[in-house]
């Protein structure tokens, strides 16, 4: 397919912006179930507004129903769905596996595209999307050219990529930073975005967990040259000038006509401290760094008229040919022809001789072209001409508006996609015993005494030694696909293939990329940290693609949790620090080198609270100041299969000593945290 400019629709109004600057296709949400729940959004029958409004003139629209949603959410996740099937939308943007289930089975003509939410960055993940039946994957914002053009040599799945707008710190559906510390989940469309706020590395100051905006606009043809199809523009929650600008400069770019004029707006319209590249040309670093200043507020003030000019009226967007037939003793009518749709007005006028002046066919072609104030402009008119006749310009101006009227409609028309009842079978879920699980970040930390531990998640660099002397002791080993994947999954596919045959069965998955390097590797698969599971059918998904068992997301309540069917096991994470982002860009760097940090250092909010960082694996990951304890609350989670005791930055005594406590269901001493399993995340 060409490849197309998608631009944001917060609002009608940005819609409308995006649609008269020349955007291809438009991503919106509806009032409930999206990324951006506090845009203006669309309702039902602002919806399907939308959609007649969009493909009247020849512009897709794509429905973001792109967060994790609860069991209590899927009567209206079907609404959705439905909603988007009455109003013949073009696609649906997915993030929840529990939408996929709905999908399949109520809407199969409906196409899905994979939320950048699903955090799927390796060819292995989409060819897991392949078989969940998504004809399109929006990629990370931190994958570079090499790594985009790896992906699509080796898929014909349509890919996206954001080409402007705003930059998250942590990989896209990996932050539970906004939800732990506020109560707001960014998973769920109500990020707070904390990154925004001032965090310094140990003693010094700095906003080290907020990015400069991205902007690729200049680099448009290589991205489609490594395959991208889609090019993504960040902003359903900001102004209609911004989405003018960013639309009509990305046309710019792709038509060879820059203008300096756009690109300084959208620079002033928005941006922190400037733009960066940095993720697709492989840079990272200080220079990716950036703030909004006030300056950059000052910017945007000036910026906005000049900007709104730019969709203030109908711009000509489609090509109509017409055929008139002027002839005597007959009625006057008009053939428009759009986008392989015809039609044809017939007026009740006859051309008659013409007592003065009569009317040239050039007069003709000149008043049919007047297709002014909407969509369509004339690009070939042939006349059926007999000389010496004339018709009122009224006449030729109403066959004119009628014939584009009924072109209009017949391009709106299209089937509606077939939808059938959705009802979930809800199985009940009786776990047989609950058992602790743990996983190490490093080998080292492995006590010896692992009373009470069925199941040991190694890391990936773990050695064959430590997993025989576990299967010699009885405990089942699982290897941790870290959730950075990016391009080092030929290397995880090797190590899991030497570990396997060291005794190992199965991988301990953080995405669905994981799913896809254990099936390489020859390995059994079980959801871990990452996967954001949040209900039933999430879970039933996960047991069609055949993992063993699942941990559950950490921002779901005990007692929903309790609710969730199926046969799968699932359990949660009971104790240990929270990851709260996963970045590829190290914070930490912004202020010291790696041999001046020593995997030691912290960041620090404007409150003095202490967040650890762990480095791995060419990634990140900012760790909660506090560890979950749940020692003395496992009664509350009886309901499930097993407990997870998650280690991070503990030492070996330390972990032994977790351990004794869980055994001994002790009470917490010191700092800690309930998480998330009591309260309602919004």
């Amino acid at each position: 397919m060409a490849a197309e400019i998608l631009a944001p629709a917060g609002s009608f109004e940005a819609l409308q912006a995006a649609v008269r600057c020349g955007a291809n296709a438009v991503y919106l949400g509806g009032k409930t179930l999206n990324a951006r729940r506090n845009a203006s959004n669309f309702s039902r029958e602002e919806l399907a507004e939308a959609v007649e409004y969009c493909h009247a003139r020849n512009v897709k629209v794509y429905l973001t129903v792109n967060t994790i949603v609860g069991d209590g959410e899927l009567e209206a996740a079907y609404e959705a769905v439905k909603d988007a099937c009455e109003a013949s939308v073009d696609a649906l943007i997915i993030q929840d596996l529990a939408l996929v289930s709905i999908v399949r089975q109520a809407a199969p003509a409906m196409p899905m595209h994979a939320s950048t939410q699903m955090s799927v960055q390796s060819i292995e993940g989409i060819r897991i999307l392949e078989k969940l039946g998504f004809s399109r994957a929006v990629l990370p914002r931190e994958l570079s050219e090499k790594e985009i053009k790896s992906i699509s040599a080796q898929t014909d799945m349509e890919l996206e990529y954001f080409v402007h707008g705003a930059l998250c710190m942590c990989v896209s559906g990996q932050c539970l930073m906004s939800s732990v510390i506020g109560g707001r989940s960014g998973n769920r469309g109500l990020c707070a975005q904390p990154c925004r706020l001032p965090f310094g590395v140990n003693g010094k100051g700095g906003n080290n967990l907020s990015l400069k905006d991205l902007s690729l606009v200049d680099e448009l043809e290589r991205l489609e040259k490594a395959g991208v199809c889609s090019f993504k523009i960040e902003g359903r929650m900001k102004r209609p000038e911004y989405v003018a600008a960013a639309v009509t400069a990305c046309k710019n770019s792709l038509s060879h006509n820059r203008d300096k004029k756009i690109d300084d707006g959208l620079k002033a319209v928005f941006s922190r401290s400037g733009f960066t590249k940095g993720y697709f040309e492989g840079k990272l670093g200080k220079d990716m760094f950036g703030t909004r200043r006030k300056e950059d507020v000052v910017e945007a003030a000036g910026a906005l008229s000049d900007l709104q000019r730019l969709y203030d009226n109908e711009n000509p967007l489609i090509p109509v040919d017409f055929s008139l037939v002027f002839r005597q003793d007959m009625p006057l009518s008009l053939s428009a022809s759009a986008l392989g749709k015809s039609v044809k007005a017939v007026s009740e006028i006859q051309p008659e001789p013409a007592l003065n002046k009569p009317l040239s066919r050039e007069e003709l072609a000149q008043r049919l072209s007047k297709c002014g104030g909407t969509q369509f402009f004339a690009r070939n008119i042939e006349i059926d001409f007999m000389p010496g006749l004339n018709a009122s310009a009224g006449a030729l101006n109403s066959l004119r508006r009628e014939a584009l009227s009924l072109l209009e409609a017949e391009i709106i028309r299209r089937e509606k996609i077939e939808i059938s009842e959705f009802r979930p079978e809800k199985v009940s879920h009786s776990p047989k015993h609950f058992g602790f699980h743990a996983r190490f970040f490093l080998e080292e930390q492995i006590p010896e005494n692992l009373s009470g531990i069925s199941r040991v998640i190694l890391p990936i660099e773990a050695s064959e030694e430590t997993v025989k002397r576990l299967n010699a002791a009885g405990i089942e080993t699982a290897v941790e696909i870290p959730s950075a994947v990016f391009s080092s999954a030929d290397k995880y596919i090797e190590k899991l293939k030497i570990l396997k045959n060291a005794g190992v069965d199965l991988a301990w998955i953080c995405t669905l990329d994981g799913a896809g390097i254990a099936e390489k590797a020859g390995l059994g698969f079980a959801g871990g940290f990452g996967m954001n599971i949040f209900n039933s059918l999430s879970l039933g998904e996960l047991d069609r693609l055949g993992a063993k068992d699942c941990l559950l997301s950490c921002e779901i309540n005990i007692g929903d949790a309790e609710r969730l069917g199926g046969d799968i096991p699932r359990g949660a994470m009971i104790y240990g620090r929270i990851p709260l982002m996963l970045t590829r860009n190290c914070p930490i760097k912004n202020k010291l080198t790696c041999a001046e940090c020593g995997s030691k250092s912290r960041l620090v909010d404007r409150m003095g609270v202490e967040f650890p960082v762990v480095c791995k694996n060419g990634a990140s990951v900012i760790l909660n100041s506090r560890p979950l304890w749940l020692a003395d609350k496992k009664d509350s989670f009886r309901s499930l299969d097993f407990g997870l005791l998650y280690f991070t930055d503990e030492s070996r005594e330390q972990c032994g000593r977790v351990i004794s406590a869980y055994n001994n269901n002790e009470k917490p001493s010191g700092d800690f945290t309930r998480g998330l399993y009591f309260k309602n995340v919004l």
